[in-house]
């Protein structure tokens, strides 16, 4: 089935927002760049928030989705799932289109915390850190809730250094951290 114009519109404006940020990013630009009319896009979303939120949702989604299906490879070892989110990570910081974490730049960018924007990217590292929490209980770890949250840190870690350039191996230190910490958190 071919994807519709809002559809097209909200992954090409993913792509864009991706590499060269929100607030950089105009509506003549999106205009120049998607080939999708502005009378189009005003027809799908009111204003460039709008289409925002849409491109967050939809990361949101294909990033969790894809994150699932690659760890169902570890099924039946939690604590084996927990490591594979930092292989994960090598593998997304290795893709020739990585910029960064669109939540991290969505958060900076919009600094009103209230706001629709930034409170959608707190909600994607929220589910994403409850995922980490039931993979921590699953694996039978003293302290999920703390586990969960170490982990995090490391992965968000990992991504700004890896954005950054100022480690050539960040999702490796981050493994090989998340190990130690693992290891201490489930004492088999």
């Amino acid at each position: 089935m071919r994807p519709s114009k809002r559809d097209e519109l909200v992954h090409k404006a993913q792509e864009i927002f991706d590499r060269d940020g929100f607030q950089a990013t105009g509506m003549d630009a999106l205009v120049a760049e998607t080939g999708i009319s502005k009378t189009t896009m005003f027809k799908h979303f009111r204003n460039k928030d709008e289409l925002i939120l849409a491109t967050l949702r939809l990361r949101d989604e294909t990033f969790r989705n894809w994150m699932h299906r690659k760890l169902d490879r570890f099924s039946g070892a939690p604590d084996q799932q927990l490591l594979a989110v930092f292989e994960l990570l090598q593998e997304w910081f290795d893709q020739p289109d990585f910029h960064g974490c669109l939540f991290i730049k969505a958060a900076s960018e919009f600094s009103d915390g209230e706001a629709a924007i930034p409170a959608q990217a707190r909600e994607h590292k929220r589910l994403l850190l409850n995922d980490l929490i039931g993979l921590a209980k699953a694996a039978g770890a003293d302290l999920p809730d703390q586990l969960g949250r170490q982990l995090m840190l490391l992965i968000e870690g990992a991504i700004v250094a890896a954005r950054m350039g100022y480690s050539q191996t960040p999702a490796r230190d981050a493994h090989a951290a998340a190990k130690v910490l693992i290891d201490q958190a489930i004492r088999q």
